[in-house]
């Protein structure tokens, strides 16, 4: 959506998901992460997917030091959380998505 301007609107939630190539463990994380936002901030994030093996450098920046790797990168500050991203809870947690950036994600999952 843009605004008078011409400028697209942000969205409220930006995550980075490093990943070593297309391994299961990679294509699950990125599988759990979109079924996690698609349910709890429709519309309102995006996610950069980063395959450290393609781009070592970025990962070396961002301090990467296992895969998957997810990085909450906006609303500030930064928050981290490692592994498949099957638990749900931990994600959401690790992430503090219950309150970011005027979320109304409901504070227990059904």
């Amino acid at each position: 959506m843009a605004d008078e301007t011409g400028a697209a609107d942000a969205p409220a939630i930006v995550l980075q998901l490093f990943v070593t190539g297309q391994t299961p463990r990679s294509l699950r994380a990125l599988a759990n992460l979109r079924r996690i936002c698609d349910l709890r901030l429709p519309g309102r994030y995006e996610i950069r997917v980063v395959d450290v093996l393609e781009r070592p450098q970025v990962a070396e920046e961002a301090r990467v030091l296992a895969t998957p790797t997810l990085i909450r990168l906006a609303p500030a500050p930064n928050r981290r959380v490692i592994g498949d991203l099957s638990d749900e809870r931990r994600v959401i947690d690790g992430l503090e998505l219950d309150g970011a950036a005027g979320s109304s994600l409901p504070a227990s999952f059904p």
